[in-house]
């Protein structure tokens, strides 16, 4: 009933550092704090809106940057190529609800991820289209379309969010939602990953991957581990 399901979980972990402060000391592309609930700092984006060009960069795929030949043994992946091209065409197809000129400019992009623990190679690829006239400066037509972002759900998207619901014994929360900056006209957002909460005063680090036919269970339970991390570098 699903080909792909974006699992996840969360991890009780240590620290001596409060939210603020892992805030101010991690560097990503997208951070955000919040209210001493939570922080995140996320590589990923959601989608981009420039000038009605709409684009979005669904990233799938990860390796420790430490494995011998880890960009080949990523690339050649079959079951992480399986991931990546499934999310590719489930967001392409999304983006083509509210775009018309839908076309994927870049595949399997091998971006590096620098941390204090391990470094890591991340696989993303980049799909642009020119916003459909209706959907020119409406962002929440945009959203109510788009939302949730494939690449932490899975496809196909209905059936897999029941199975998600019914398979993980926690609630997400923020985790995983998308958050962005618009100006009426041009938006920047992101999928809001790489998650810590605290919560009774105890903090939690939620991560997760995409589960196929054909996940093995060490290699997915070690990719969950691998999430695990602040960047600081």
């Amino acid at each position: 009933n699903s080909y792909l399901a974006n699992y996840t979980c969360q991890t009780e972990i240590k620290t001596n550092l409060s939210l603020k402060e892992i805030y101010k000391i991690s560097d990503a592309k997208y951070k955000v704090y919040f209210d001493d609930q939570f922080v995140f700092f996320s590589p990923e984006t959601f989608v981009e809106i420039k000038e009605n060009k709409i684009f979005t960069y669904p990233m799938k795929g990860t390796i420790d940057a430490s494995v011998e030949n880890a960009v080949n043994v990523l690339k050649e992946d079959k079951k992480e190529l399986a991931e990546h091209y499934t999310v590719v065409d489930l967001l392409r197809n999304d983006l083509s609800m509210v775009a018309d000129n839908v076309q994927l400019e870049e595949f399997q992009r091998i971006d590096f991820i620098k941390t204090r623990q391990r470094d890591l190679y991340a696989m993303s690829s980049k799909i642009t289209g020119e916003l459909k006239p209706e959907f020119q400066g409406n962002i929440g037509d945009i959203l109510q379309k788009l939302l949730p972002a494939g690449s932490i759900l899975g496809a196909p998207k209905m059936k897999t969010l029941e199975i998600v619901l019914e398979a993980e014994n926690y609630q997400r929360g923020f985790y995983t939602g998308v958050c962005g900056w618009f100006d009426g006209r041009n938006l920047d957002s992101c999928v809001m990953i790489r998650f810590i909460e605290k919560e009774n005063e105890k903090f939690y680090f939620k991560s997760g991957g995409g589960i196929t036919h054909m996940s093995q269970l060490e290699d997915e339970y070690q990719e969950m581990k691998n999430k695990i991390y602040v960047p600081i570098y």
